[in-house]
């Protein structure tokens, strides 16, 4: 039978029973998980889950079988982990049994699951506008050709939606797919701004919004990054301060060298702010702002036409450059989101 000597160096918890039931050796993970007073006592009264316990007699009978999922509370939290029972081969004929934390895999699995559920959610919305005007224009509205245009602009905008929807997916996998390879091109910051500023004037003057910016530098100011991402990141968001700041109100792009230490960045530090005159950002929400789909307004953020994605791209595309981005909002007082990038040596 294996000893405590055996089974203490072993980073995961792990339990030996003998042939009889009583638990007989537990290292020191597995005492953390179960209490100090679980040697000499029956598997069933410590591992109360009815499929481990069921795994565990049939291992008693010498059956191998898959792991089963096992759930502990710790620190107020549930915690998932694959248990694995395992006939031990000499004569003592018990089992050992393994308690590998999967709460990552769980959880990982369950991002996908949301996700998935909020792609089709956001393409279905469309889809069936669409599908429903389609089948009224074939219809009642067949010769009516007031209705014909009214209901052809609107599919424009839903199809346009979905456009931009399957875009931004796109590019999030892209992003996260590169994410690791750091760039390391000169990019002259000021070019890009004004690249993405340029870019952004026609729907500015739309809105009445004044696109303002300001720079402590006169020369050039050089970064380490991917060009196209950059002005992605940026163009991001002063369209947002645009679509939700003040109607006819200023949108400052300022950028300055870090004044503060940022943390985990060695100086030099870039920092770029964008800021809005808005009605600002309730503090429970800032924190999840970069979270997919996750919007503060949906109503409002479909009627702007966003897909909840915006923030979630910019913060992939600002950690692959090693950068760091800062929210910073108070409700009535308008937002600030800095971008802080390393300065190019």
């Amino acid at each position: 039978m294996l000893s405590a000597s055996d089974v203490d160096p072993l980073p995961i918890a792990v339990i030996v029973i003998a042939e009889d039931g009583q638990i007989t050796t537990i290292n020191a993970r597995a005492r953390e998980l179960f209490g100090e007073r679980t040697v000499g006592r029956l598997y069933a009264a410590v591992l109360r889950q009815p499929a481990l316990v069921e795994r565990i007699e049939r291992a008693l009978a010498r059956e191998r079988m898959a792991p089963v999922r096992y759930i502990a509370v710790e620190a107020g939290r549930d915690v998932v982990y694959e248990a694995h029972v395992v006939p031990i081969e000499d004569q003592s004929g018990g089992v050992m049994v393994s308690f590998i934390d999967a709460t990552h895999k769980e959880e990982a699995g369950q991002m996908r699951s949301d996700f998935v559920a909020n792609v089709s959610h956001e393409l279905r919305t469309p889809l069936t506008a669409l599908s429903g005007f389609i089948e009224t224009l074939r219809g009642p509205a067949r010769d009516d050709p007031e209705a014909r245009d009214r209901f052809l602009d609107i599919m424009e905008q839903e199809a346009g939606r979905m456009n931009r929807l399957v875009a931004d997916l796109l590019s999030l996998s892209r992003v996260e797919d590169m994410e690791r390879m750091r760039p390391t091109d000169p990019q002259d910051l000021c070019e890009l701004l004004h690249s993405a500023q340029s870019s952004l004037q026609r729907q500015a003057r739309a809105r009445g919004v004044t696109l303002d910016l300001v720079s402590e530098y006169d020369g050039v100011i050089e970064v380490a990054g991917d060009r196209d991402q950059l002005i992605q990141v940026f163009t991001n968001l002063i369209e947002n301060a645009m679509k939700y700041g003040k109607k006819a109100g200023i949108v400052t792009i300022r950028i300055t060298r870090g004044q503060e230490a940022v943390p985990g960045m060695r100086p030099p530090v870039i920092c770029v702010a964008v800021e809005d005159q808005g009605d600002g950002i309730a503090p429970h929400h800032i924190g999840r702002l970069t979270e997919r789909f996750y919007r503060v307004d949906n109503h409002r953020s479909r009627e702007m036409g966003g897909t909840g994605l915006g923030l979630a791209i910019v913060k992939h595309i600002v950690n692959r450059h090693r950068g760091r981005l800062r929210i910073q909002s108070e409700k009535g007082q308008g937002s600030r989101f800095t971008v802080c990038l390393p300065e190019h040596p």
